[in-house]
């Protein structure tokens, strides 16, 4: 081997990320934060600080000329042109290497500014998401190239927002997607297959809306794209098939958990979108009346008994048990969950995850938690009578449970435990308290305006037209802000009956739901639909979707 070999010999790899800053290194071993050193250097050097970035956009033009994955990798952030001068924001003034390979790339002058390494990665991942409408140009630029779209391998994690690795349009499409839903705030994707095109519809506040129509011949790249990242299989075509997804979007992290189905026109396919960063926890953050939040605190305190949640399927029945676990955890308290998923991680709790194919379901889990020493337990859903019996006997021994059930309203849920075969003395035993739930889509506040609405209007939610200011509602009309549709955001709306003693007779009694409903209103239970009317008075919602969520619950006469 010559000297010239040797010496290659010895060269270490080539580093795929930018090597840490002198300031990181030194935060690292405990000395100084690193943005403080790094912007003392870049003092030193006279480098102009931007604290904020914000504010700053750079041409469309400028913007193509630098990959996304050349600035992540660098953590350099393009913020202005000026007398044909490039400024670009960096992390730390001694790594100058990026901004020499900027000046051959940009063919213009370079000069460099100051920014913390946070904010220039927030940055540039607002800079590099895709505009509203991307996807559909390139479906519109999509004709007679479809054989461009074959071949396309498995991609396991990925950065959605990084499109520099030229691949083929049918997978720049799906990123284009996914990218839109997660934007535009979707909880759900469809991928519904007819004769004659592929149908792409969001979840957007609880509703779908119609976004995408690829033509045909796309159809089966798309769905074997998706298949792919799901590691499913991509030759079965008749038998249902569940996978799940785990992508970047910058520095978010997005799981998909992805069902597909056998229909007449081809194989459907729903994305349920599990955006971590997407998620508000916090009892006092979800809507609750003031009053109903301050007895569901004393519940949730209460060292034994049974809680549950009902409400039909995305009515945020999981968000809520969540927030109530978040405000029960401390040091002092075990608190373990058995879900099916486990759909966000909470920091310092135990989750188990169903797995049926190993047997490990919500009444095997359970055994086993209750031998765990735990004082909180919570139960994803009580599906089956093995499942709520066992959830009685683990309140009977001194433990908080909280679950979960489907039912239209709170005096329901009893009377569903009963058709289980539980016993009803064991019930009016244990439960506490039953909180039902739904979600209210929020008026947009960019089309919000005044209307009168009619009396039979106000009577459908039990409001009177001298109770309104001016005898007048709120509704939007629609815009570009919320895609039409007049709503923007949703909100929870509640009732909550806790099992009184009163309760507790009829229970045993009669199991009935329409006199529980009757004697817990009596008792002062708010119902669904006066939590309604009262967003409705206060122009939070409208008549409609309140009328549209409760519908089918036993009004109260």
């Amino acid at each position: 081997m010559d000297d010239k070999n040797i010496e290659d010999h010895k060269k270490p790899e080539a580093s795929k990320e930018q090597p840490p800053s002198i300031g990181d290194e030194l935060a690292r071993q405990g000395f100084l934060g690193g943005d403080e050193v790094n912007k003392a250097m870049a003092l030193e050097f006279g480098m102009p600080l931007y604290p904020d970035l914000s504010g700053f956009r750079i041409s469309k033009e400028r913007l193509k000329q630098i990959p996304y994955s050349f600035a992540k990798k660098n953590i350099i952030y393009p913020v202005k042109e000026e007398n044909n001068i490039v400024y670009i924001a960096i992390s730390d003034p001694l790594h100058l290497e990026p901004l020499e390979e900027l000046y051959h790339m940009l063919d213009s002058e370079v000069q460099a500014v100051y920014s913390s390494k946070e904010t220039i990665l927030a940055a540039i991942n607002e800079l590099y998401n895709r505009e509203h409408g991307a996807a559909s140009e390139l479906m519109a630029n999509l004709k007679d190239r479809g054989e461009e779209g074959r071949g396309d391998g498995e991609v396991e994690v990925y950065d959605l927002l990084d499109d520099t690795h030229h691949q083929a349009p049918l997978v720049k499409l799906l990123n284009l997607i996914l990218t839109e839903a997660i934007q535009q705030g979707a909880s759900d994707i469809h991928f519904e297959p007819f004769e004659d095109r592929l149908r792409v519809r969001y979840r957007i506040d609880g509703v779908l809306q119609n976004r995408h129509s690829p033509a045909q011949e796309f159809q089966a790249q798309l769905m074997t794209r998706i298949k792919v990242m799901a590691k499913l299989d991509i030759a079965e075509h008749r038998l249902p098939q569940d996978g799940r997804i785990k992508l970047k979007m910058g520095r978010r992290e997005i799981d998909f958990r992805v069902s597909t189905v056998p229909v007449s026109g081809g194989e459907r396919i729903v994305l349920r979108i599990l955006d971590k960063g997407n998620v508000i926890l916090g009892l006092d953050k979800i809507g609750m009346l003031p009053t109903v939040f301050d007895e569901f605190k004393r519940l949730i305190a209460l060292p034994e008994g049974i809680i549950l949640v009902t409400g039909p399927t995305g009515s945020g029945k999981t968000t809520t048990l969540y927030s109530a676990i978040c405000e029960m955890y401390n040091e002092e308290t075990n608190i373990m969950t058995i879900e099916d998923p486990v759909e966000y991680n909470l920091h310092g709790i135990a989750q188990i995850g169903v797995q049926p194919k190993i047997r490990l379901t919500f009444a095997t889990g359970l055994r086993h938690i209750l031998r765990q020493d735990p004082d909180i337990i919570m139960i994803g859903e009580i599906r089956d009578a093995e499942t709520a019996e066992i959830a009685i006997q683990a309140s009977l021994t001194g433990h908080l449970v909280l679950s979960t059930l489907h039912t239209n309203d709170a005096p329901s849920a009893i009377t569903r435990l009963v058709d289980m075969n539980v016993e009803p003395y064991l019930l009016s035993s244990t439960l506490v308290g039953i909180l039902a739930q739904r979600l209210v889509r929020k008026i947009c506040p960019e089309c919000q305006e005044v209307y009168h609405p009619s009396d039979s209007e106000l009577r459908s939610i039990g409001l009177n037209a001298d109770f309104l200011q001016g005898g007048q509602l709120y509704h939007g009309k629609g815009c570009p802000s919320c895609f039409g549709s007049g709503y923007k955001g949703r909100l929870g709306i509640y009732e909550l009956m806790v099992v009184n003693n009163t309760l507790k007779k009829q229970i045993v009694k009669s199991p009935d739901a329409v006199e529980l409903r009757r004697l817990a209103l009596d008792t002062g239970m708010i119902s669904l639909l006066t939590h309604g009317s009262h967003l409705v008075k206060q122009g939070v919602t409208t008549v409609a979707e309140v009328l549209r969520v409760t519908r089918g619950i036993e009004e109260e006469g």
